[in-house]
């Protein structure tokens, strides 16, 4: 028999947004949609669920450890050259996820992806929900990365990469290029984008025919990659930090009600060499 469902626990959405199957506005859609059933019976909008519940998203079904209410974490990993942020790989190659603490209860949930030959920041955490808001585009969070280009850097293509270009996904654009140094045909820069698309600001210098032959993300949102951190290396992000980044998710102000005040690393930005904007 069916077990009947609690009135104890806490709202579905709510629950599974924070093990990390979407955002609550997405799991209220597929809750709308008939897609998730609790003990048997087709999920409602005002459901609650502790882990005790037998729930399923299709025909999928969730286990009870993803329903456990725990205490979340979120780091910051150095990811070195050669790692991929996949938990699994067929050709047996490293991942990201082979190097993190070990946890009792829930999983490491990435925010965005960095590519095989991509290095730098990546945020990790336990909570769904967090991980979903900063991911979303509507969020509009800035990634600032270090890039080395090979040839010659004309100023007519920086102000093209910043007016937009039409790439195969649609149009793309940094936000802003600060020139940061290097020798001959091998220039730094540090550019700014909104967005987390694949290989999004490889193929922006590509389209102005300039190879990156190093990248590096050294920013996300609030979060900047500290140059004590090791590659290979993760720490625990601070309280201040903490804060800045659920405000910058849109997940309020902190347990004593403060609104948090976000460092303006933009300026940090401009501070350097030249910008294009």
């Amino acid at each position: 028999m069916a077990k009947e469902r609690t009135e104890k626990g806490e709202r579905i959405q709510k629950v599974l947004a924070n093990a990390g199957f979407g955002s609550r506005r997405q799991i209220e859609k597929q809750i709308v949609a008939g897609e998730i059933r609790v003990n048997g019976k087709t999920a409602t909008l005002g459901d609650r669920i502790t882990p005790q519940d037998q729930v399923s998203i299709g025909n999928r079904p969730v286990g009870a450890w993803r329903l456990n209410r725990t205490e979340s974490h979120t780091i910051v990993y150095n990811k070195p050259l050669g790692e991929l942020v996949t938990r699994d790989d067929p050709q047996g190659r490293p991942t990201v996820f082979t190097q993190l603490p070990r946890l009792r209860a829930g999983r490491w949930v990435a925010v965005g992806r960095l590519d095989i030959n991509t290095t730098g920041l990546l945020i990790l955490t336990t909570d769904g929900e967090l991980a979903n808001r900063l991911m979303h585009p509507s969020r509009q969070i800035e990634r600032e990365y270090a890039v080395r280009v090979h040839g010659e850097v004309e100023d007519e293509a920086l102000q093209r990469l910043v007016a937009g270009i039409e790439l195969e996904d649609g149009p793309a654009r940094f936000e802003e290029i600060v020139e940061s140094g290097g020798e001959g045909s091998n220039r730094w820069y540090h550019v700014v984008i909104m967005e987390g698309r694949k290989r999004e600001v490889r193929r922006l210098w590509e389209a102005v025919d300039l190879q990156v032959s190093r990248l590096k993300r050294v920013r996300f949102g609030p979060v900047m990659l500290d140059s004590r951190l090791h590659t290979g290396r993760y720490r625990g992000l601070e309280p201040d930090e903490m804060r800045a980044l659920r405000e910058t998710a849109g997940l309020g102000k902190d347990k004593e009600g403060k609104k948090t005040r976000v460092h303006d690393k933009k300026k940090d930005l401009r501070r350097r060499k030249g910008p294009y904007r």
